[in-house]
């Protein structure tokens, strides 16, 4: 049985733990702002990624859910996007593979400064919902 502290302890051993980002999506009014994986960085290391990946089979269970598998192999959904351009699927209906690319963890890392661009100072004032 796994115990949410010992899974706490194990994702801030993390490399992509979300929480050393914080600087990079916290705005100037102390807002945060969604964090997305810059495409730009992606594809400017598309090779680099391609390289350093491993070729798995690809679980039903993660048909349509790239989301699932970002968190699955690198404890955070953050890096759905760039399982899917390095495997060729540019719409998540189509996410549903035979095989599946994954990029080493070291690898994600190598481009990790460029990969979660810091923000820009932004207006946002209050939110009311």
């Amino acid at each position: 049985m796994i115990l949410i502290n010992d899974e706490a302890t194990e994702y801030l051993q993390s490399p992509l733990d979300i929480e050393r980002f914080t600087r990079r999506y916290k705005s100037d009014n102390n807002y945060f702002v969604f964090p997305s994986p810059s495409l730009e960085v992606i594809d400017k290391n598309l090779f680099f990624l391609l390289r350093n990946s491993v070729e798995k089979d690809f679980d039903a269970k993660y048909r349509f859910r790239p989301d699932y598998l970002s968190f699955d192999e690198y404890g955070t959904p953050l890096l759905w996007q760039m399982l899917m351009y390095v495997n060729s699927v540019f719409s998540v209906e189509d996410f549903d593979l035979a095989r599946v690319l994954i990029p080493s963890i070291h690898s994600v890392t190598e481009i990790l400064p460029g990969l979660i661009p810091e923000q820009e100072v932004d207006e946002l004032q209050v939110v009311n919902w």
